[in-house]
């Protein structure tokens, strides 16, 4: 949880650190602000994915699900910078599957908080795999880094991907190259 107080007192240390007036009209409330922002944005520290993927649906069939484009705002952990992108997830139902809002939902869980993108990655297919015990499951994150692009290297536009892939498409690189085809469409 986070607590305001603290990251309010943290943003007038900073603000002062870098030669600010804490005192001038302009930021008089941003540490009010900017830790109102820090609640929204890193409130996955909390959060159980598991709440999300606990409502599964029966099915008959064991075809692929692939839900791609969800589109994901984190903070990277080494400079809280924002990094953000898109997160293609597919997975083969072991006889349950879950809403697709749930995918969406088990995404923002993970990219909610102070982050690496490879370990948020993980993380999302672990949780997949975990609560919905599918045949195999594989994520893929491609994201932009502004800790790369807007300072140091500078670099703007270059993304990174990451993937994780768990039971049957760590065996089997056939239905991995089949969902990268569908990611490209």
């Amino acid at each position: 949880m986070v607590d305001k107080e603290k990251v309010e007192q943290a943003v007038r240390l900073l603000l002062e650190g870098i030669g600010e007036d804490i005192e001038r009209e302009g930021l008089t409330q941003t540490p009010e602000r900017i830790a109102k922002m820090y609640c929204e944005i890193c409130q996955g520290m909390d959060a159980d994915a598991g709440e999300h993927l606990k409502k599964t649906f029966t099915v008959e069939t064991n075809g692929m699900v692939v839900e791609k484009d969800i589109f994901f705002y984190s903070l990277c952990e080494h400079h809280m910078l924002p990094f953000f992108g898109k997160v293609h997830i597919a997975y083969i139902p072991n006889g349950k599957v879950a809403g697709l809002s749930k995918l969406a939902r088990t995404v923002e869980v993970y990219a909610r908080r102070l982050q690496l993108q490879e370990r948020m990655t993980a993380q999302i297919a672990d949780a997949l795999a975990e609560h919905l015990n599918p045949s195999g499951v594989m994520v893929m994150v491609e994201a932009e880094h502004m800790c790369m692009t807007m300072r140091g290297i500078k670099k703007p536009g270059s993304r990174t991907s990451s993937i994780a892939v768990r039971g049957a498409f760590a065996e089997n690189m056939g239905l991995q190259e089949q969902v990268f085809q569908m990611i490209r469409e």
